[in-house]
C-alpha cells in the first residue's frame, strides 16, 4: 500500500518516556526525528497528539471536575504537547504548523481542511491540536475525524506495543499478534484498537489504521517505505 499522505496518532503518556509527568525532551527529539525522515522521503505528515501526560478530562472528573471543563483543560494540553513537538520539529529542519479545533490566537491558527491540506502540499507538517474542538470526544476521535478531512492515505496509531494481539500482550504472554485485520473481524473479536467512535469514523469513510510502535527507532519510515510492520486494519 502506498501514502503519500498520513495522519500520525501519537499518544500524551508516549512524550513522558521515562518521566511520570510532562515531556521527555529525549523522546520528543526522537520523534522528531523519526517525523523528519519520512518527510525527507516526500510523504506528507499530519499529526494529532493526545494531552494525557498532563491532563485528561476523564480523570479530572474523578477529582471533581466537570466533565465538559475537565475535557476542555485536555485539548489545551494537546495544544502544550503540540507547541513542544513544533519546536523539536524546527530544530531538525523541518517546519510545522500547530493548527486548532478551538481559536487560540496567536498561539496558533483556527482548523480548517483547506489551509491544512495546503500546507501538507507545501510539504509543511500539520500539527492538529484541541481535539475535535468539543468535549467528550477522545483524540483518537479528532484523529480519526481530521485523517478524513485532510483525505489521508492512512492513520498511524503510534502504541507502546508493535501491533494489534489477541490480548494484552503487556499482560498475556500467550497474546498473538495479527498481520492484518478487517474492521469488522477487529469489531467481531472485541479489540480495543481505538474508542468506538474512533473506529466507526474508520470503517465508513475506508481509511485504513496501522497500528505500530512508535518507540523502534526508524519504523515509521520502514512501513512507508514498504514493509509489513505493525498491524493493519482495512
Amino acid at each position: 500500500m502506498k501514502f503519500d499522505r498520513i495522519l500520525l496518532k501519537l499518544s500524551g503518556e508516549a512524550l513522558m518516556g521515562k518521566q511520570q509527568y510532562g515531556i521527555d525532551p529525549e523522546r520528543l527529539a526522537d520523534y522528531a526525528e523519526e517525523i523528519r525522515s519520512v518527510v525527507a522521503a516526500k510523504t506528507e505528515v499530519a499529526i494529532v497528539m493526545g494531552g494525557g501526560n498532563i491532563f485528561r478530562g476523564l480523570t479530572g472528573t474523578g477529582s471533581g471536575i466537570d466533565r465538559v471543563q475537565g475535557d476542555y483543560m485536555g485539548m489545551l494540553a494537546t495544544v502544550i504537547n503540540s507547541m513542544a513537538l513544533q519546536s523539536a520539529l524546527e530544530v531538525v529542519g523541518v517546519k510545522s504548523r500547530v493548527l486548532s479545533g478551538i481559536a487560540i490566537e496567536p498561539v496558533c491558527e483556527a482548523m480548517s481542511r483547506r489551509k491544512a491540506i495546503g500546507y501538507l502540499e507545501k510539504g509543511e507538517v500539520v500539527i492538529i491540536s484541541g481535539g475535535t474542538g468539543n468535549p467528550y470526544f477522545t483524540t483518537d476521535t479528532a484523529s480519526a475525524l481530521r485523517a478524513v478531512e485532510i483525505k489521508a492515505d492512512a492513520m498511524f496509531k503510534g502504541t507502546r506495543v508493535d501491533g494489534v494481539y489477541t490480548a494484552d500482550p503487556e499482560k498475556d504472554k500467550s497474546a498473538v499478534k495479527y498481520d492484518s485485520l478487517t474492521f469488522d473481524e477487529a469489531y467481531e473479536k472485541g479489540l480495543k484498537i481505538m474508542d468506538l467512535t474512533a473506529f466507526t469514523l474508520c470503517r465508513e469513510n475506508n481509511l485504513p489504521v496501522v497500528v505500530f510502535n512508535i518507540n523502534e527507532k526508524g519504523i515509521l519510515s520502514r512501513i512507508i517505505a514498504g514493509e509489513k510492520l505493525g498491524t493493519i486494519i482495512t
